[in-house]
């Protein structure tokens, strides 16, 4: 809980509570501005209390994500497993059960709470050629880039091609 009140954290409270209290008179100025006639101001009056309670999902998210990180290292006890049910720890030597988080040891490198980090595989998209047969354009472009190599002092106008 102290990390909440680093001098950082004191900025994006305070951030957030001026950006939602802006934002929200924002929106009653649209509000007082439709009443008065301003049909597009009934948008404006609906968008900027969606921005004010973006700002607060997204201050309490980094709130909860900070909290997590100090729960997570508060326990300095590395490959000791506590059983969920009743919070004590598992006998020496025995298998953590079925479900339980691997030791810290154990875990990959990006682990959080115990389970491990998920990635995405990268997909390469593979351009079919011909057989045998060479590209026209990417054969002429590779001799424009041979010419230039061999001519450092050309300019792409006096290619002779």
């Amino acid at each position: 809980m102290k990390r909440l009140w680093t001098p950082a954290w004191v900025v994006r409270h305070v951030a957030m509570v001026v950006l939602v209290v802006a934002f929200l008179a924002l929106g009653w100025w649209q509000i007082s501005r439709a009443a008065s006639g301003n049909t597009l101001s009934w948008a404006y009056a609906f968008e900027w209390p969606i921005f004010a309670g973006f700002v607060v999902f997204v201050w309490w998210r980094e709130v909860r994500l900070a909290l997590r990180g100090d729960a997570a290292g508060a326990d300095p006890s590395a490959g000791a497993l506590a059983d969920p049910s009743t919070g004590a720890d598992p006998p020496t030597g025995a298998d953590p059960p079925t479900g339980a988080p691997a030791p810290a040891s154990d875990q990959p490198t990006g682990a959080v709470d115990g389970r491990p980090a998920v990635r995405r595989p990268v997909r390469a998209a593979r351009v079919a050629v011909a057989d045998g047969a060479e590209d026209g354009e990417l054969a002429a472009y590779n001799h424009y880039l041979s010419w230039l190599n061999a001519n450092p002092g050309a300019k792409p106008g006096d290619y002779p091609g």
